[in-house]
């Protein structure tokens, strides 16, 4: 069976709790649990100040919306899509669009893959692509985030400073 992946349905304002409810409840009763895995309305903390004094409380990240993380199948499909409040899935006509990773990723849906790399400050590496191709340089800084590194190239007598990214080189053990 193919992954099950995240969509967006739009429901009437207001009623994304009760669809959440309703789909949950049709779930159970249907027990498709192996097939809709999670129903989801993000919400987040706000401080509102009223009177003078400020209040923490939870607002809706997306009203109107309701994210689930399901296979996509006819059974499911219909399951959603007729349940009361649900105007429909986001996407083109009657197709659903499954999120991309970067937008799961952005909406706090999947978190970043660890990295794990095989060099370390100080290291000799070897550019084994790109502008700096078949060039040695030594590891200067390292950052997961970006997924590169700064090297030090000997360039013109002088050491040059370059960020090359992890896929572009090999360690020279």
């Amino acid at each position: 069976m193919a992954e099950a992946k995240w969509y967006v349905v739009h429901t009437y304002s207001g009623y994304e709790n009760k669809v959440k409810a309703n789909i949950e409840k049709t779930i159970e009763n249907r027990k498709l649990q192996d097939q809709i895995l999670e129903v989801s309305v993000p919400l987040e903390d706000v401080v509102e100040v009223k009177n003078g004094k400020e209040k923490t409380v939870q607002r809706k990240m997306f009203p109107g919306y309701v994210l689930l993380n399901m296979y996509m199948n006819d059974d499911t499909w219909y399951v959603v899509r007729n349940t009361r409040g649900v105007t429909g899935f986001v996407g083109p006509g009657s197709k659903p669009v499954p999120l991309t990773e970067e937008e799961m990723y952005n909406m706090g849906l999947k978190r970043e893959q660890e990295v794990v790399y095989e060099f370390e400050v100080g290291d000799t590496v070897q550019v084994v692509s790109g502008v700096w191709e078949n060039t040695e340089g030594i590891v200067r800084v390292i950052n997961p985030e970006k997924r590169s590194l700064t090297i030090s190239i000997d360039m013109f007598g002088r050491e040059t400073p370059v960020e090359i990214g992890f896929e572009d080189v090999r360690v020279d053990k």
